[in-house]
Order: structure tokens, then sequence, then C-alpha cells
């Protein structure tokens, strides 16, 4: 990355809201990230053919680089992908991607890159992409990965970085690009592996591995120490996490399979399998495994490239990216963020739970509070109190309040810390012999606490409906449990977000698996928001959704009336789906019914997981994605939006680190919006991507106030 690329990354931090604008209409601006309409003829890239000049390894090597739509036109730096064919083959095989390419391009699936298809016509083209040591072998893996990348970087403007640089192939070609992806981390971020010719511990006696010289020595065609040092197992060992890496992996479920029993395991959907679970285990490398129809041939390759090259194109960037706001912190397990808030006196307070199970509170004034037990304990989300505590609330599996000795199913509780970091009171509820979570809360206008979440049994004498039900809980100033109401169906339903409307009324958000009271499933996963008066009547309940799954995980209240519900949908709620989960946030008015629904999302997995609502109206939202909308760092990534008084998107910003960031493993979000005081945002959320530990978690300012 250049020095001015660098810079703006670090300075656009401050102003991260506005990083990528966005129209009302949708559309974006030129450039990385931003989406391109497709057309029914997408405009067409080029191709041209030259040589890469004898070097280190002593031999010239002929290719074909195809070059962009508006390539010639332009000043452009673009990203690079190599691709490798396979045994047998020449640089032409490559070629009939070319089409792919245009449309992918032309769509906004894949950024514009240049993609280089080398010709490889040694050791009668069985070479394996290696440097061999037979005595009639060549410097292949040199020549490729040093001459000619040299080449490519000084004849076409590419961006010389790691980060820009890709490589793909097949069969033989797809043994090369892991091995290069893997071996030479300096230069490739991603590797495109199809139908691999890959063999653990060592290939089947007929293959045509043992039978060119590629991994020989001397006069032998094969040698089994040359093969197992350059094998992936080896590489894999030696993988620097510090430069992470990314694999695609595709093969057929028709690849030819070996006769002879003993060699079954190396069938390469077989030995594709493997590959996939060895490196998904290696700190630094990250995975992606499909199987296709087909067998070892193009219909594979060609759809494999094409999902393959939309994935890893969220690990290329020709421009660094905007980086998490604030400070990484990490405990050296596996931390998740538990909220932030800033007091009427100026504290910040910020929420961790680590080791993910151990609830700490601390303030920038210097106090710490340990909100925990032996057993397993966290919190989800954090208030500022009005003489300046902090509120919150969360569930247990101890004895948090010292009146439930002997707990062993989580309880939920709601606690109140004084200014100084003193606990004021903990109130720990739910039903004995059954599991009570509490997942979000929100200061009551008295002082008190509202608190939502779920009970898998029965609490405060009601009956439960089925599976878990969800739970709405009124806490008193002093800690006093003042009411509890327990509303679901005959499936699971929890309540994940609550909030106080401007009409003084209780809003209560949450997932269902079918109907909820009075109300009709749509298929899948619901959404549903209902409205409760202050002492505790149900107003109203509506359910909201699609045949897929849809949720609703954050609450905010709007300046008027109402609410504006997030999460997300995997059909097409607002508007036609852009791909897997979108974005999804519906202005709910106070009597139940959507005002606005916007849709938003790439064609990968994006969920919202925090709102904030500003006094001015403007609509804050906080989410992931696994996708781009502005530049990938990679992995999962942090998405701020902000939406327009009628849902319009009007600004989007991505950023993050090279592993997932916002959500875990299991996409569960992890992310808090606070205000800070003034007229900026805080955000804390989860990083895998901070070095200290398995989860770290960072916390800062979104935008200058």
């Amino acid at each position: 990355m250049t020095a001015r690329n660098r810079a703006t990354a670090l300075a656009a931090t401050s102003v991260l809201l506005a990083a990528v604008h966005v129209a009302t209409t949708g559309s974006a601006p030129d450039g990385e990230g931003a989406g391109r309409a497709a057309t029914a003829e997408p405009a067409r890239g080029t191709v041209v053919t030259a040589t890469a000049p004898a070097g280190a390894a002593g031999v010239a090597v002929d290719y074909a680089a195809y070059l962009p739509a508006g390539y010639d036109a332009g000043d452009d730096e673009y990203a690079t992908l190599y691709l490798l064919h396979g045994r047998g083959d020449t640089m032409a095989a490559w070629q009939q991607v070319t089409a792919d390419l245009d449309e992918l391009i032309s769509a906004g699936t894949v950024p514009p890159l240049v993609v280089v298809m080398p010709d490889a016509p040694w050791s009668e083209r069985g070479n394996w992409y290696v440097d061999s040591r037979h005595a009639g072998g060549a410097a292949v893996e040199t020549a490729l990965t040093q001459d000619l990348v040299a080449h490519v970087d000084a004849t076409y403007r590419t961006v010389d970085s790691r980060d820009a640089r890709a490589v793909g192939g097949y069969s033989m070609g797809g043994y090369g690009a892991l091995r290069y992806a893997l071996a030479h981390q300096d230069l490739f971020a991603a590797g495109l592996v199809l139908s691999p010719a890959v063999y653990v511990p060592l290939s089947p006696a007929d293959s045509s591995t043992r039978e060119f010289g590629a991994f020989g020595l001397g006069e032998a065609l094969f040698d089994d120490a040359v093969y197992t040092s350059l094998n992936y197992p080896a590489l894999l060992e030696a993988a620097d996490p510090a430069l992470p890496t990314h694999l695609f992996v595709a093969v057929g479920d028709d690849e030819w399979a070996n006769p002879a029993p003993e060699d079954a395991q190396h069938d390469i959907d077989f030995e594709s399998a493997r590959l996939y679970n060895a490196a998904r285990r290696v700190d630094g490398v990250t995975a992606e495994l499909r199987i296709m129809d087909g067998g070892h041939d193009w219909d594979v390759w060609r759809a494999g490239f094409r999902e393959g090259l939309a994935d890893l194109a969220g690990y290329l960037r020709t421009t660094d990216p905007l980086p998490l706001p604030g400070e990484i912190t990490g405990t050296g397990g596996d931390d998740r963020a538990g909220g932030i808030a800033v007091t009427p006196d100026g504290q910040t307070v910020t929420a961790v739970n680590e080791g993910g199970v151990d609830p700490m509170l601390s303030s920038d004034d210097g106090w710490t509070l340990r909100l925990a037990t032996p057993a397993a304990d966290r919190v989800y989300g954090i208030h500022a109190a009005g003489d300046g505590g902090v509120l919150t609330a969360g569930y247990t599996r101890g004895d948090l309040d010292g009146r439930h000795p002997g707990t062993s199913r989580d309880d939920a509780f709601a606690a109140r810390v004084s200014a100084g970091g003193a606990l004021d009171w903990v109130t720990q509820f739910g039903d004995p012999a059954a599991a009570d979570r509490a997942y979000a809360s929100v200061p009551a206008p008295d002082g008190g606490l509202y608190v939502a979440g779920y009970t898998s049994g029965s609490v405060g004498g009601a009956a439960n409906a089925g599976d878990k039900d969800a739970l709405l809980a009124r806490i008193g100033t002093d800690g006093e449990l003042l009411w509890t109401r327990q509303l679901g169906g005959a499936g699971e339903d929890k309540a994940l977000a609550v909030a106080v409307g401007a009409d003084r009324r209780v809003y209560v958000a949450g997932v269902t698996s079918q109907a909820m009271p009075g109300a009709t499933a749509n298929g899948g996963l619901d959404a549903w928001v209902a409205r409760f008066s202050a002492d505790g009547k149900r107003d109203w309940l509506s359910q909201f959704g699609t045949t897929e799954s849809d949720q609703f995980t954050a609450l905010a209240p709007l300046p008027a009336q109402g609410v504006v519900a997030v999460g997300h949908t995997g059909g097409g709620l607002g508007a036609a789906g852009a791909g897997g989960n979108d974005q999804l946030a519906v202005a709910v008015t106070s009597a139940g019914r959507a005002r606005w629904i916007t849709q938003d999302g790439t064609d990968g997995d994006d969920r919202a997981a925090a709102v904030h609502v500003g006094a001015d109206g403007a609509i804050t939202v906080a989410g992931h994605t696994d996708g781009r909308v502005g530049v990938s760092a990679g992995g999962v990534d942090v998405v701020v939006s902000t939406l327009g008084s009628r849902g319009q998107v009007r600004s989007r910003a991505q950023f993050g680190t090279p592993e997932r960031d916002g959500a875990d493993e299991w996409d569960e979000s992890n992310l808090y919006l606070s205000g800070d005081g003034g007229s900026g945002l805080l955000l804390t959320g989860l990083t895998f991507g901070g070095g200290s530990g398995l989860g770290d978690v960072f916390a800062g300012p979104l935008s200058s106030p």
C-alpha cells in the first residue's frame, strides 16, 4: 500500500459515517466497492498475450492477460488474479472465463481486476508448478512467483501488494494455487482452489504426480521426502498468522473414483474435504468449501470460478480498509463486548465479558467492577443512570445476588452500579427449573429498568406456551422486581430488544419460529414487535416476515412516535433480496404498522445488530457483512449506515480487520452503539483480529463530536 493510501484510511476514522456516500436513489460513486447495475450486454474486457522475459528461473513465461473494460482509457490501478491451468492444458484453457469476468465485473459482484493466465509447458506439462529437483526439471515456481509477478507489476497498472493479489487454478493448477497461496503469503492474500490434485500423505501409485519429475530428485521421477516437503500439510504447519490467507475450495460430487479400495481416500472430493478441514483449523487461514454438481471438468470449474471469485473479492483490495474505531483490548481468552455508555458527568463506562462468561465493567475514571460468579455470567448492554451510575442486565448461572444458592440453570438479572463503581443492587430472577436470559434492557423514565429476554419455563406464574417464551420484566429504582410478562406461541420465541418510546410506552422486539399470539406465521423465522403500557398491559403485537428467516435484533425510539426496529431478512421484505441475508430496518408506528421498510445488503450475509436515533431524527445502524459496501478488510467486517427520515440509505462505511469482526463464528452479532454525550457516537464490539486472544473487544468513537 502507498503511504498516501495509508494516510487516507487513518484520516477517515474520524469521519467514518461519511466514508462511503450513497445517494437516496441507492447509486454509489465509481471505484472499489461501488455497485454497478447489471446490463443485458456487459462491458467487454480485452485479452492480450505477451512473454515475461527469463529472470531468476532462467526461463521465459508466455501468458495471456485479461484487462477489464476501461483499462486503456483510464489510470486506475487494479488487483491481480493469476490463474493456473491443469496438466496437459495451455494458457488458452482459462480464456474461456473472460465472458464470466465481464459479467461479474459489470454486475459489481467483483471489482475490475487484471487476470493473468500463464502457460506452463515444462516437464511435458506435468510440472505441478513447483521448482523441480529432477535432472530434467525447471524452476517453475520461481519463474511464476518471482519473474512473472515482477514483470506483470512493471508492465500493467497493478497494485504491488499481497492484499491486491490472488491465485487460482484447477486440478494440477489447483495444487499450484494452493501451494502458492500458502508458500508465498507475502505475495498472495487468497487462493481459488478447484478440484485440487492434492494427496495426503503421499499420492497413489498410479497418480501422474509420479510420472513427470515434478517431485523428483536427481534421476528419480518421484521422491517421497520431496513430495512431503512441498505438500500443503507442511505449508499449513509453517503458515504465518500475521499474513492472513483465505482459501476457496470447490470440487465436483462426481470426481473420478479410484478403483482400488485402499486409494478411496485419494478421491479428489475426499481430499478436498480433508484439505478444507485441515486449513480451517490453522490460525490465520480461513476457508470455504463447495461441493458442485459435476465431475473433473468445466461444469464444476466454471461454477466454482464464478462463486469463488465472488468470495475472494472480499479479500482483495487496492486501497487500505478503514480500521476499527478506538482501541482493541483482550485478556487472552475469548472475550465479548457487553456495551458502552457515557454518564451525565462524562464517564465512559465499558462492559467486557472476559472469556465470554465473566463480566467486567470499567470506567475511564479508573474504577472496575467484576459482576460475576464462579459459573457462567454475561451482560448485554449498559445504560447511563441519571446520577452518574449505570444500569445493565444479562444472565447468570450462579448465585449473583446472594439469594440463589445452588443455581444450575441460567437466570436473568438486572443490576445498578454507582458513579464510583460500587454495586448498588442486583436482582436475579427466573424459573429455578428452567433457563432464563436477559438479552436487552432500557432505563425506565423513573430511573428503574425494563429487561427483555426469554424463559424456557414459567416466570411469575405465567403458563409457558411452548419451548421458549419471550420475557419482559419491570425493575424498580431500588431493584425490586415489579412485574413480569411472558409472551409466546407454540414455537421458540425470544425478545432481543426493548425501548421506551416518545409516548412512554414500552416496545419489545425479537424473533419467533411460529406465530406469536394473535399473529400469523410467514414461514422460517419471523420478526415481531409488541407494545406494552408502563404497568405491563400489552397494547398490540405485529409480526413481520417472509418464507425465509427474519429477525429484529435492536430497537430505538423515533422522536415523534413509534420506533425503528433493525435486524435482517433472508427474503424480500422491503425489496428484492440482494443475496443471503440483508440488513433490515422498519419504522413501526405507535399503532404497530410499518411506516417504511428498508432492506439493504450485498450478495453476501448482511445483518443489522444495533441502532441509534439522535435527537434530530438521524438514524445510525451498525451491523456486519461478509460482502463489500466499501473496501473489505476481509472475513466479516463491521458496517455502519445512516438512514434518512423515510428510511433512505444516506451513507455506508465498512471497516474491520482481516479476521471476523462484529459477529462470532456462528454469526451471532456482538455490537453496541451509544451516544457519546455530544453529537457523536461510540461503538464497541467483537473482533477476532486483535491478536490478544480468540476474541477481543474494540471500543471507540465513530465520528468527531
